[in-house]
């Protein structure tokens, strides 16, 4: 093989290399969210739009099935054609809804749920609870599914933010209490009891026992760095009257030297 046939053959591999690498793998069906809340007071309305885009990236046709934990729930199923223009749109009242798709129908599928947060009756501070705020799936023919994504929040009351809130500021407390080298046992058995008053839902014992601790957290701190205090003070005193005294001593002996001559 010449020189003049192995340049040709080498450049159209390049070409070639060049061609898969701009190609790149195909795009598949994802979803995103606008205004999904991380956390949502209960009996509170939440409003969450999704996009859905190459929805038709595996399969031509398939059913999108959307579930949720809020209650008075209204779904809206918009349709666009891929310029961006809306070409359909259908709303669906419910916990769940199904909706059938067809490659033809959308290049992008945007659904948008609105709802109020229900009742809790299972608070936990850690970790703490979660309810579903939207799990949308792809249905395929023959009944199997795969999830598409989900998202979740985390539901309070006005009164379990505030234990929640005062759980944190003990923790952080006695955190700080431990690093200074302070004793934080008496702090760390309220702080224990916050929590589990916390999961019995009694909220303002809770408060108040984790208010306790971050209170017997920082006095600990406190007093450990007053006696720190004293204790390098104490050690500088020493320290001087060493010095003084040694200076007194060098002195008395000059002078019993100067008397000896």
């Amino acid at each position: 093989m010449n020189s003049n046939h192995c340049s040709k053959l080498l450049a159209l591999l390049v070409a070639c290399t060049l061609v898969v690498s701009a190609a790149g793998p195909a795009v598949a069906m994802s979803a995103s969210a606008s205004g999904a809340p991380s956390e949502a007071e209960v009996g509170s309305d939440v409003s969450t739009s999704f996009t859905i885009t190459k929805p038709f990236s595996d399969y031509d046709s398939w059913t999108l099935n959307g579930s949720t934990e809020l209650t008075g729930v209204t779904w809206t199923v918009k349709l666009y054609d891929q310029g961006g223009d809306k070409i359909g749109q259908k709303s669906y009242d419910g916990q769940s809804f199904d909706h059938d798709l067809e490659k033809s129908d959308a290049y992008e599928v945007k659904v948008q749920i609105e709802g109020t947060v229900p009742e809790v009756t299972n608070f936990t501070y850690d970790p703490a609870q979660k309810l579903l705020l939207a799990e949308l799936t792809q249905v395929r023919q023959g009944g199997s599914s795969e999830a598409i994504d989900s998202w979740t929040f985390r539901p309070y009351t006005t009164e379990s933010a505030d234990a929640r809130s005062a759980i944190e500021d003990a923790e952080a407390a006695i955190e700080d209490a431990e690093d200074s080298g302070a004793g934080v046992s008496e702090a760390q058995s309220d702080y224990e009891d916050a929590i589990s008053a916390f999961d019995g839902e009694n909220f303002e014992l809770a408060t108040d026992l984790a208010t306790k601790a971050q209170d017997k957290a920082e006095s600990s701190q406190q007093s450990n760095e007053q006696t720190q205090m004293l204790l390098y003070g104490g050690v500088g005193l020493l320290a001087l009257v060493v010095v003084v005294g040694g200076f007194l001593w060098y002195r008395n002996q000059q002078d019993d030297y100067d008397k000896l001559r």
